[in-house]
């Protein structure tokens, strides 16, 4: 398996159970978003939608990237930008006002990792991985199916008695 193939089927993975996990399975970050009592219903709908979302895409992505066949290279990519999709679209969301990455009261529990929330840090490295898997996937050459050549009725050699053998016609 190529490292393009690789790293897209990993973030595709990341992408199908990470917020899965994180919003709603793993119970200290589920209770901060739809378990947590402080969130009107509305804003457990968005996130549940977030969550159904993102292992839509994820599933998506992966069916693109893990079925073989000549054209991986453009399926790649295009998995590529699908699973980029959620991750791309939690950066974007900061950039709205009254958005933050996590709520105050839960901010003595919130990870930070190189000053990032580690949600905001797991998106970066995500889609870092992603840049690297459309990178590799462009200097790949593409590979094109061999078409068969068609079967000529004149040719000499395509006559009964000469298997094995080449023999010149007129």
């Amino acid at each position: 398996m190529t490292l393009p193939r690789t790293l897209t089927i990993l973030v595709a993975t990341v992408t199908t159970i990470g917020a899965l996990l994180a919003d709603l399975v793993v119970p200290d970050l589920a209770a901060q978003h739809v378990h947590n009592p402080g969130w009107p219903p509305h804003a457990k709908f968005h996130d549940a939608q977030y969550v159904v979302m993102t292992v839509l895409l994820g599933l998506l992505g992966l069916a693109l990237a893990a079925r073989p066949g000549p054209t991986l290279r453009a399926r790649l990519l295009c998995a590529d930008a699908v699973v980029a999709t959620p991750w791309l679209g939690m950066l974007g969301a900061l950039l709205f006002p009254g958005t933050a990455a996590y709520d105050p009261e839960f901010a003595d529990r919130t990870v930070f990792v190189l000053g990032m929330h580690g949600q905001i840090f797991m998106a970066v490295v995500l889609l870092l991985a992603l840049v690297g898997s459309v990178a590799g996937a462009l200097r790949t050459p593409v590979r094109r199916p061999v078409e068969p050549m068609p079967q000529a009725d004149h040719c000499a050699c395509s006559g009964s008695g000469t298997r094995g053998r080449t023999t010149l016609s007129n």
